[in-house]
């Protein structure tokens, strides 16, 4: 079996029914299919929060500053959280897809609504006391009060963050990655105007800003919800509220936990570098590839492990390309970043310096989020959570540290650590997809999907 697929995945292999497509390059079309709006989607929604701090960038030093640490805090305290509890949905909707328990997936996105909604109820209450928080850890209490008037006035888009990072994943686990994309782009393109709106027409400043995320995120929410009950689409996996979805919460809680502890390991390590760099107003840039788990899940809950298998190798390669292209385009534009967020010079000549070390990381950081979306396929999120503790924290941020403050090297040396720290992650979940016997799990994926969906079939009977 290896040998045929070893042909496959270089495009050597046989064509296919008499066609002039090899596995590959099959493989590869589908990945791009997916590849292009799940990317597009994903950087439209980062959009909505870049395009707040940006206004408030130009409200001058202490407002941005307060927006940038309120931001930081928000993303390790909630936002972090509800996104890597929401990524479960990656294994559980893209398992019962491909296995064809089609019933499933509402109810699994569902449960996940229902635990982020109860699990924002005491991150909101953090958020209410997030200007003490940060005057007891130390901060300038002017800055400190910022921030914890900024958050306080957030709180209304955590509660809608969790729901829409549900029902994201829920659509693009079914491929239907088109109307994410539709829907980030059209929120994208009105939140300037509602930030306009909030921070200058109505006068509310920075804290406009952290309102328009709440108007914006709830718009998109809308749009996808709509899209989920009216769409022929989702007729088969959207059924209508169901009960069941307050059972198997313990099950669930045993797959989202170590999920969210794999997602936070990684996003903490970046915002404690903010915190630690103090290079405001800069917040850390995300990377533009996302993690294409979706291909993978979905080989696995139909019991096709080798194309599981194939899927993996050539979303590697397209990781690497995709990686490539975006670290040259940055450093084609690191003169011109910087202005987006501050008309301080300093800053944008400090933005330029970092910009090719940031390129060099996203090709990395690409490669990362393909392996992790494997390991989040597969549902083994508990090795992934352990993976990047070690990494970040065994060898990212002590080389940050000591790079930055010991050798001072600054920002700089901030970012290299970071960069060992992926290089770290990447090796590591690289070892684990290597030594991956996709028969087995797939044997495991099929196990997971018909034991949670053995309680609505005997009920039905």
């Amino acid at each position: 079996m290896e040998e045929p697929l070893l042909a496959a995945a270089t495009g050597t292999g046989k064509k296919i029914g008499g066609g002039e497509e090899s596995l590959a390059v099959r493989e590869v079309k589908k990945q791009l299919y997916l590849a292009g709006p799940l990317v597009a989607g994903f950087l439209l929604q980062n959009l909505v929060q870049m395009v707040s701090v940006m206004f408030v960038g130009h409200l001058g030093e202490l407002a941005l500053a307060s927006a940038s640490l309120a931001t930081s805090f928000a993303g390790v305290t909630g936002f972090s959280l509800l996104a890597g509890m929401a990524c479960s949905l990656d294994t559980l909707c893209g398992q019962a897809f491909g296995a064809r328990q089609h019933h499933m997936l509402g109810v699994y996105k569902q449960r996940a609504m229902l635990v982020l909604a109860l699990v924002s109820v005491p991150v909101a209450a953090v958020w209410a006391y997030t200007g003490e928080i940060l005057a007891w850890c130390g901060q300038d209490p002017e800055i400190a009060a910022g921030a914890g008037s900024y958050i306080r006035w957030m709180i209304p888009a955590l509660f809608v963050y969790g729901a829409l990072q549900c029902h994201v994943r829920f659509l693009q686990t079914q491929n239907l990655v088109v109307p994410v994309m539709l829907s980030s782009g059209a929120t994208a393109l009105c939140h300037p105007a509602v930030c306009w709106l909030l921070v200058r027409g109505l006068g509310l400043g920075r804290n406009g800003a952290a309102l328009a995320n709440a108007i914006s995120y709830l718009a998109n929410l809308s749009f996808l919800a709509l899209y989920v009950r009216l769409s022929p689409s989702c007729k088969a996996t959207w059924t209508e509220f169901s009960a069941e979805a307050f059972r198997g919460i313990p099950d669930f809680l045993k797959l989202a936990v170590p999920s969210a502890v794999m997602v936070c390991m990684e996003w903490w390590s970046f915002e404690l570098l903010v915190l630690l760099s103090g290079l405001l107003p800069n917040p850390k840039l995300e990377t533009a590839v996302l993690s294409i788990c979706t291909r993978v899940s979905n080989e696995l809950g139909a019991g096709r492990p080798e194309a599981a298998r194939l899927a993996t190798r050539v979303v590697v390669l397209l990781a690497l390309a995709v990686g490539a292209s975006e670290g040259l385009a940055m450093v084609l534009v690191s003169n011109l970043w910087g202005y987006a967020y501050s008309n301080e010079e300093e800053v944008v000549r400090h933005t330029a310096r970092m910009m090719p070390i940031l390129a060099v990381s996203l090709v990395f950081d690409g490669l990362q989020c393909v392996l992790s979306g494997v390991v989040r396929g597969c549902g083994r999120q508990k090795a992934g959570a352990f993976i990047n503790l070690a990494a970040y924290y065994l060898a990212g941020i002590p080389s940050a540290f000591v790079l930055a403050f010991v050798w001072h090297l600054g920002g700089m040396g901030l970012w290299f650590g970071i960069m060992c720290g992926l290089v770290v992650q990447m090796l590591l979940l690289l070892s684990i997809t290597l030594f991956t016997n996709w028969n087995k799990e797939a044997l495991k994926a099929k196990d997971r999907v018909f034991s949670s969906a053995l309680p609505a079939d005997t009920a039905a009977a």
